[in-house]
């Protein structure tokens, strides 16, 4: 069955290493972007009901549940496997946690990156590290057992006793599910821009180098085992049973569809994406035009690719079939003598030096 993903892109301040489409938008246009919502969702024709929501940004965690609810709605009488919502600290209060629930959530994500100040100043956040405990409290107090806090290795002034920290306050805090993303500075984000132009703002001027950010990584990686958290993905650790339902969809190639700006879909032989901005989301809309911007087709031999970059994200691996195995031959031979892939049986996955190099792993099965 398909996954469900609804952007909303609205949030209180755009972080300064972010490169999505969202960011800080007049009222007027949030009101404009719900309705556009609504209409792109109710035109959707199902094949069969969706089974996983998950609600991202953005920051959907400043939705009222008035504005929440008739979302919802529209997928009446949908019984949600898995429903997530995306939520920034400091956002979160005892009646959107109870609304949240009631409206059939049950599993939160908590954009943490960091609980030491000077790098969450860095990155343009607000939070502290008693705020995300106390936030945490109330989703518990809701009903929440499935919890996400989300870390980012790499971070300006970031340094191993500042990470540890981090670490420490996972461990306090006891979240069934753990995700660590290694810093990647796309060059529009305002973080990219200072760096380009030589600049000190964000901590632009004290960026760790990627061997120190692999080091960071590591740590995590141990660390978290030891509390119970098997990494599942390159960036994901769960307690047996806590893995992120809706996102294993992405990975496993398995049908989505998303809703809102910039949001993508697949359903196995067509990829598709809407158009980036709200505003011209919004600007569809009120035209009576489609909101796709890209439609590609997904070929056989575009899928035996996906099923490499994409599959052998999962620590578990993938499992070629015959005509994969002849194709990407030689990239497989090379990569298992160089140490980073591993050859068991019929699967294929990473090494752990392979994890740390996976996009130059990727890359030698695309075309």
């Amino acid at each position: 069955m398909a996954g469900v993903y609804i952007s909303f892109p609205f949030c209180a301040q755009k972080c300064t290493y972010c490169n999505f489409a969202s960011g800080v938008f007049p009222a007027a246009l949030r009101a404009d972007y719900l309705a556009a919502l609504h209409a792109e969702i109710a035109a959707e024709r199902w094949a069969g009901p969706p089974d996983t929501l998950y609600l991202g940004g953005g920051t959907p965690s400043l939705l009222d549940p008035s504005e929440l609810e008739p979302l919802l709605a529209s997928f009446a009488p949908v019984r949600w496997r898995e429903a997530t919502m995306e939520a920034a600290p400091g956002s979160i209060t005892a009646e959107r946690a109870a609304a949240w629930r009631r409206l059939g959530f049950d599993r939160v994500s908590l954009g943490v990156q960091s609980f030491v100040p000077a790098e969450i100043a860095a990155t343009g956040r607000k939070h502290t590290a008693a705020r995300v405990a106390e936030e945490m409290a109330l989703l518990r107090d809701a009903g929440f057992e499935k919890i996400n806090v989300d870390l980012i290795a790499g971070l300006a002034h970031q340094t191993p006793a500042s990470w540890r920290e981090s670490l420490e306050w996972v461990a306090r805090l006891s979240p069934p599910h753990v995700s660590v993303y290694m810093l990647e500075v796309d060059d529009e984000s305002r973080l990219g821009r200072e760096i380009l132009a030589g600049g000190a703002r964000y901590g632009a001027s004290d960026r760790l180098a990627d061997d120190a950010v692999a080091e960071l990584y590591l740590a995590a990686v141990e660390f978290l085992l030891g509390l119970g958290l098997h990494r599942y993905e390159i960036s994901n650790f769960a307690r047996p049973g806590c893995e992120s339902v809706h996102n294993l969809k992405y990975w496993r190639l398995e049908p989505y569809r998303g809703f809102g700006a910039d949001a993508h879909s697949y359903d196995g032989a067509w990829r598709w994406s809407n158009v980036e901005s709200p505003q011209d989301y919004v600007n569809c809309w009120r035209a009576g035009q489609p909101f796709i911007l890209h439609w590609d087709p997904v070929d056989r031999s575009r899928s035996m690719e996906e099923h490499f970059f994409v599959g052998l994200r999962q620590d578990a691996g993938i499992e070629p079939d015959a005509e994969e195995w002849r194709r990407f031959a030689v990239p497989i031979r090379r990569l298992t003598d160089d140490g980073l892939l591993l050859h068991e049986g019929s699967r294929l996955r990473l090494t752990g030096r392979g994890v740390l190099l996976s996009n130059l792993v990727f890359e030698e099965f695309i075309a």
